[in-house]
């Protein structure tokens, strides 16, 4: 089982860090694209204070959300906001989700995502870590990959190589950064692509926030990664 209570402060440590980057934008800056297709910064934003809300509901067991149609509907209406107000929910948001994992609870027990994925308890914790974390850096104020703590790069890299583990449509695949290494896509005793680069490359093509130009590929071209 995963240490949610250290998860836990690793999501209070990088929730302090987004708001406080946040604190220097301006209404105009908010408004602006983010590096999410068609998500203004707002967007962003607003997303995550209903994700922290979202991982309420499942640590309590109640739906992720009451349908993917009011979950976008909830963020196109919270992105226009002024920053003061965004910044106010996303604090907000967080400390309810902190609240709910302070809970004396099992942690080793089943829970329900979006889209009937299950997972346990213990990794929710870690989930809004990826959130925050992946989203601060998808805001382009200056938070880049490279900036993210090295224990959530190594942690999110395997967990995203796993995620791929056993698809069908990436082939199977050997990734190293020179010291650590992960493997993914279809199963095999000895994958025949080796994909090497720096973590901070490796985890922005897992997490479909790079194109792998970074990236070696020795033993077949870089596999094309289905969307998250």
């Amino acid at each position: 089982m995963m240490d949610h209570a250290h998860d836990l402060a690793c999501v209070r440590e990088a929730t302090d860090r987004l708001l406080t980057a946040v604190a220097a934008l301006d209404n105009a800056a908010l408004g602006g694209p983010s590096r999410l297709p068609g998500w203004s910064r707002g967007h962003v934003l607003t997303h995550l204070a209903r994700n922290a809300d979202a991982l309420v509901n499942v640590l309590e067991g109640r739906p992720m959300y009451a349908s993917t149609e009011a979950r976008d509907a909830d963020i196109e209406k919270g992105a226009p906001r002024p920053v003061e107000v965004q910044a106010a929910d996303v604090r907000d948001s967080a400390a309810r989700f902190q609240a709910a994992g302070d809970v004396l609870a099992d942690w080793t027990r089943t829970v329900e995502l979006r889209n009937g994925v299950t997972d346990s308890a213990s990794r929710v914790p870690f989930r809004r870590w990826v959130e925050v974390a992946l989203h601060h850096v998808d805001l382009g104020i200056g938070y880049e990959l490279e900036d993210l703590p090295a224990e959530f790069v190594e942690r999110v890299t395997g967990f995203l190589a796993e995620r791929f583990s056993g698809h069908p449509g990436v082939p199977a695949t050997r990734l190293t950064d020179g010291t650590r290494a992960w493997t993914t896509g279809r199963g095999a005793d000895v994958p025949a692509i080796t994909v090497t680069g720096r973590p901070a490359d490796l985890l922005g093509w897992l997490a479909g926030r790079r194109d792998g130009t970074a990236l070696e590929a020795a033993g077949g071209e870089l596999p094309e990664l289905p969307p998250l």
